[in-house]
């Protein structure tokens, strides 16, 4: 296989690549533009990981730039697209709605226009639970009303899922829309929940929560993620569906603290703040679809993760030690 990892020095993005890298002999070309949504520098930390890997190229592009997406595919070849560059974050959609449409929308029909022309035998679209809104029904089904999405950055997923599944159906282009659940893990980035969390209570500051802490997510960790995109490049009769990638057991928020703080070794000190219309009150994936097509059954409970994550934290200084 060559394959093209868009977002690819981004948090689900590196691992991705060590995924790929561990369990094939591809070719992998990573695409980043390294924007400032959060520190580059992390990302160009991340990317440094494979830097010396004669398997690994790594393109600082834009995905928008659709003369150089069409450029790089005539160059490169390739046979597989893992699609994970995107503007990222629920809250600052609403604020900025404009960035996401260009980079999630705009970015992913320059893509989708470069494989229909330089085709490709599996393009992976990674989406977002977020797809799901107002009105969607737990667990979530891939195939049941989805509702209507409650941020711009929902919309925008959804609307780069919807050109994939007419790509597939007008161009024939072989894309699967999978949408992963409030992943976590190692290198996660720093704007997420977990990582807000666990530098408050490290540090022994007010750890800021949006509602009465009720809220349930779907929590799942990157490899179990990465587990299921190496599946998805290969797996039959998975062209034009979607594919819920969570782990089936969602977690009430306050729990989520609770647990930081028992690995961090110290108490959380809750800030309770008004609740945002634009978060869900529960994110809870249905997974038969994802265990029929891809073979997929996470493994990593939450506290494994979330003592896994703290130890990192610590291991690279970012939190004190214990």
């Amino acid at each position: 296989m060559n394959i093209l990892v868009t977002g690819g020095a981004g948090f689900i993005g590196s691992h991705a690549i060590d995924r790929l890298l561990a369990a094939t002999d591809s070719r992998i070309v990573c695409v980043d533009n390294f924007n400032d949504y959060y520190d580059p520098a992390l990302k160009r930390a991340n990317a440094a990981r494979h830097a010396d890997n004669d398997r690994v190229q790594l393109c600082e592009l834009d995905i928008c730039d659709a003369a150089a997406m069409q450029g790089l595919f005539a160059a490169e070849r390739f046979t597989h697209v893992v699609h994970l560059a995107a503007y990222a974050g629920v809250r600052p959609s609403v604020q900025n709605p404009a960035i996401y449409e260009r980079t999630n929308v705009g970015g992913t029909l320059a893509l989708l226009e470069a494989a229909r022309t330089h085709s490709v035998e599996r393009f992976l679209l990674v989406s977002s639970s977020t797809v799901y809104g107002r009105g969607a029904v737990g667990p979530f089904v891939e195939d049941a009303p989805l509702g209507i999405p409650r941020s711009p950055y929902g919309v925008t997923k959804r609307a780069a899922e919807l050109l994939g599944l007419t790509y597939h159906d007008l161009h024939q282009v072989p894309v699967v829309c999978l949408r992963p659940f409030s992943v976590y893990g190692e290198r996660l980035r720093p704007d997420l929940a977990v990582a807000i969390f666990a530098q408050k209570i490290a540090h022994g500051e007010p750890v800021p929560l949006f509602g009465d802490g009720s809220y349930l997510r779907d929590f799942t960790h990157v490899s179990d993620i990465c587990a299921a995109l190496l599946a998805a490049l290969t797996a039959p009769a998975c062209a034009g569906e979607a594919i819920n990638l969570g782990h089936n057991q969602p977690i009430v928020m306050r729990e989520v603290i609770d647990a930081l703080a028992r690995a961090i070794g110290r108490p959380a000190h809750i800030d309770y703040l008004p609740a945002k219309a634009e978060d869900m009150p529960l994110t809870y994936a249905e997974l038969s679809k994802a265990e029929r097509l891809l073979g997929y059954h996470p493994r990593v409970e939450f506290a494994d993760g979330i003592r896994d994550y703290v130890t990192w934290l610590r291991k690279s200084g970012q939190i004190p030690p214990a």
